[in-house]
């Protein structure tokens, strides 16, 4: 729980820009199976998250031709931790039950990518079974 989140973070992650149409991204996260995405500007900093469920409690209530953007629906206040936080820390935010995701940013707010609870339980799985039988895909690093 000592070792830094940017070893185990996700460097690639699903992401909105915050013009992007809501519509589209809603697919993109039924699509990917996702409960929270990090949204950023054009310049790569993170200004907010979508939550799926607010995402699409929020389209249902809009009048019919009605275009919005992931900025119009994203929550802006969003917890963030660093490359150099220990994974002890996202341990303890996850074990909160209130994220899921947790946006990893340098100090100039530049979203670097994401650790999930998932990456949480790779590194504890790894730990413990060094060969594993079933799921050798998803678990071995």
């Amino acid at each position: 729980m000592n070792r830094e989140v940017r070893k185990i973070m996700d460097t690639s992650p699903a992401l909105a820009f915050e013009n992007e149409v809501a519509n589209v991204v809603a697919d993109r996260m039924t699509d990917l199976g996702l409960q929270q995405l990090p949204v950023v500007d054009s310049n790569g900093k993170l200004i907010g998250m979508l939550h799926y469920h607010t995402l699409l409690a929020t389209l249902r209530k809009q009048p019919e031709g009605t275009a919005l953007v992931a900025k119009d629906v994203m929550t802006t206040k969003v917890l963030r931790i660093t490359p150099k936080d220990k994974v002890g820390t996202a341990a303890e935010l996850f074990a909160d039950a209130r994220f899921k995701v947790l946006p990893v940013v340098n100090l100039r707010n530049e979203l670097k990518g994401v650790v999930t609870a998932f990456n949480l339980i790779k590194l504890a799985f790894n730990r413990e079974y060094r060969n594993p039988i079933l799921y050798k895909d998803a678990f071995v690093a």
